[in-house]
């Protein structure tokens, strides 16, 4: 399958590694909500050892005379995550699904009559999320790597103070380091059935190879979601916030979370290992709490949203920037993005 062919050279290459501290689900203390923004060009170009050119058009690079066969983009098969009951641990109150964990998720369901919280524990990386206290399951990323984690559901026993409702611990060893971003979970929120899953497939089947998805994906986020700045304002008092891409897509105008959400989903679903991140970007003395995007390709070229595709590599896509059309001092080169979680 495509993902396990990313493995190999990933592992020498990754530029952003992934690193874990504390954040709540949802809205993380300060949900990302800026849409200071650059005008995208929405190009693409090549890089060579011989500089930077532009990537030919199949018309352009066919010989004179001569039809180039095209061959759409062919998608591995779907990676979906699901909570399976039957296979769950726990008690009467927590319900905990670790079946699929070397796949890259954990998924939990739990009841009870106060708020419940999810922690996941790894070495030095933390986070926290909400879950539902009705029993509803949530599927949560296992994004820090092979190793033992620590499982606990939280529950709430006065404001702002949580005891342990559940614990137990699981050895995880992922199939391939990519998994937890080939996948929906609660934050990327999407089945086979979802309408953003179909345009991407629509979008992939005019495409040659993983590069062409993601220009497409980035061309069309760009073009038809807005930012929502009435949004913005209410998500600021709503911690428990998740994004809907369907919802997205249908309304054609979003935040932050909102961007990044939907363009994981469109790659994910194509079998384009695509991470969501918070963090912070600044410029001078201002900075934003954000959120974007990182891809990875064995492909390499240009994306317009002045960083460099490069092969074997993750690399930062930032939709909201570049639908936003503001302030391009926030873009920079890349190096003004301090990355503090993934999902």
């Amino acid at each position: 399958m495509r993902r396990n062919r990313f493995l190999a050279a990933a592992l020498a290459a990754l530029l952003f590694l992934c690193g874990c501290s504390d954040a709540v689900a949802g809205k993380p203390e300060g949900t990302p909500l800026q849409s200071t923004g650059m005008q995208a060009d929405n190009s693409i170009s090549a890089e060579t050892e011989q500089g930077r050119k532009s990537t030919p058009s199949p018309a352009s690079a066919a010989a004179p005379g001569a039809e180039k066969d095209f061959a759409p983009y062919q998608a591995p098969e779907f990676a979906g995550a699901s909570f399976h009951a039957d296979l769950a641990e726990g008690d009467e109150n927590v319900q905990l699904d670790l079946s699929a964990v070397n796949q890259g998720y954990v998924a939990v369901s739990g009841k009870a009559d106060a708020r419940l919280k999810f922690r996941v524990l790894k070495d030095d990386y933390e986070y926290v999320y909400n879950m539902a206290s009705d029993g509803t399951p949530s599927i949560f990323p296992l994004q820090c790597g092979d190793g033992k984690y620590t499982f606990q559901v939280m529950k709430q026993l006065a404001s702002g103070k949580y005891g342990y409702y559940y614990v137990t611990e699981k050895d995880v060893a992922l199939e391939d380091e990519f998994q937890p971003f080939l996948r929906p979970s609660d934050y990327v929120n999407y089945n086979e059935d979802s309408d953003c899953v179909k345009k991407a497939a629509q979008l992939a089947q005019k495409e040659e190879n993983a590069l062409g998805v993601i220009t497409a994906v980035f061309k069309y986020v760009c073009g038809n979601i807005t930012y929502d700045r009435e949004k913005a304002v209410e998500v600021q008092t709503n911690k428990s916030y998740l994004p809907d891409p369907d919802e997205i897509m249908e309304l054609g105008k979003g935040i932050c979370f909102d961007y990044a959400a939907l363009t994981a989903a469109m790659l994910r679903s194509q079998g384009i290992p695509t991470k969501m991140v918070f963090g912070d970007v600044t410029s001078g003395d201002s900075y934003v709490y954000h959120a974007w995007n990182m891809i990875y390709t064995e492909e390499t070229g240009w994306i317009a949203v002045e960083y460099s595709v490069k092969a074997d590599q993750w690399n930062r896509l930032d939709l909201t920037f570049s639908a936003g059309g503001q302030d391009s001092s926030f873009i920079g080169d890349g190096g003004n993005y301090t990355d503090s979680k993934y999902y």
